[in-house]
């Protein structure tokens, strides 16, 4: 019961990012009234980009928790370095989720605001991998992960999975 009390929690700020910001973006740049686009296309496609951060979302949180034995939250870290799945293509598939669900929410809405908080979130991310959490992750799995991230880039995905065997 713990583990799943520990599991849920971590999912509070995707959460905030994903639905409750984007929300408060569009209800405040459409004076308190939800509009999307007004373009079937930008719809369809705002839509099609959104639901596939979302599958790669739920795939890559669920390998994490699965292999890593922690949450995707940095205060509860995994216990295994995760290099199966989308992480065999590149190193951040959750944050790299976020982004485009955030961007096809952007697309949908028609919001500079969530594109706004796409590209925030992006250089947040990025600012906090390269002086904390990449650090931190060679404190902790040494040089199985120093050989993963020689192998494996941050942000742009590998055309074939890396096999660390």
């Amino acid at each position: 019961m713990r583990n799943i009390s520990r599991q849920l929690n971590s999912f509070i700020a995707p959460v905030v990012m994903c639905i409750i910001l984007p929300l408060a973006i569009v209800l405040s740049e459409h004076h308190y009234s939800l509009m999307i686009s007004s373009s079937i296309l930008q719809l369809l496609v705002g839509l099609i980009i959104s639901l596939t951060g979302l599958i790669l979302f739920i795939i890559t949180t669920s390998t994490f928790i699965r292999i890593g034995n922690g949450t995707i939250m940095p205060w509860d870290p995994t216990r295994t370095l995760v290099v199966a799945g989308a992480y065999q293509y590149v190193r951040n598939p959750i944050i790299l989720s976020v982004i485009i669900l955030l961007a096809g929410e952007a697309l949908f809405f028609g919001s500079y605001g969530i594109a706004l908080l796409a590209i925030l979130f992006f250089v947040i991310n990025s600012i906090y991998f390269n002086y904390s959490e990449e650090p931190g992750l060679e404190k902790r799995f040494g040089e199985e992960y120093r050989e993963y991230k020689k192998n494996v880039s941050r942000w742009i995905p590998r055309w074939k999975p890396w096999d660390p065997v």
